[in-house]
This record gives structure tokens, sequence and C-alpha cells, in this order.
């Protein structure tokens, strides 16, 4: 059987565990994980755009990012971005990084 490997373009952002950024719970993800106060991005995980989870891009699903410097490498989907962005994904960061945007940003499913 042969598996077919997802690959798209999108834009990528960074946020912060922080309730301006996020719903009150700020602390637990869509997907309903924890986030460590101290260390958020040591968890490696990515907000998705809701238009991107038709196409496989779901929670708990690991995936390959190309294109966006320091940050390029295997992320989790743990949590999804506000219905207002399409094509689109957030990487949870710690507070001290304070701005980051890429686009054309590769990102692959791994199976």
């Amino acid at each position: 059987m042969k598996t077919l490997l997802i690959t798209l373009l999108v834009t990528a952002t960074i946020y912060h565990a922080d309730p301006k950024q996020c719903n009150a719970d700020y602390l637990t993800t869509a997907s309903m994980e924890k986030i460590n106060p101290k260390n958020p991005a040591g968890h490696r995980w990515i907000a998705v755009s809701r238009d991107l989870e038709k196409l496989g891009f779901v929670f708990g699903v690991k995936v390959k990012v190309e294109g966006a410097g320091d940050l390029d490498g295997i992320w989790t989907i743990q949590d999804r971005m506000n219905k207002r962005y399409t094509k689109r994904i957030d990487f949870l960061v710690n507070k001290t990084r304070k701005y980051g945007k890429w686009d054309k940003v590769k990102l692959t499913i791994i199976k």
C-alpha cells in the first residue's frame, strides 16, 4: 500500500501561552494538553488553521516544517487557530521570543 504524503505551503507565525492570545484557559490547548508555563516551546507544539484539519492536519499528527529558520523541524499539532485564519500555522514559543512570521513555509505530514 502506498502512503500519500501531504505537503502544503502555509504562512507561519508564533504565539504565546497568554490569555491575550488564547482563551481564558490559556495553559490548555484545544486538544486538552497542558502547557508547561515555564517552557512552552519545549513541547514543540503548533496550532493549525481549521481549513487544514480536513486535509489531515489534526491533533496529535507530527509534521515536518521547512522554511521557518530556527523553528524548522518536527512539530506536533496540539492546538487550533481562530476561525478567521486560513492556510496558517502558529508555533507555540516562550515569551522571550517576541516576533516571527514566515511566508511559504513547507508543511508535511510525517507518516
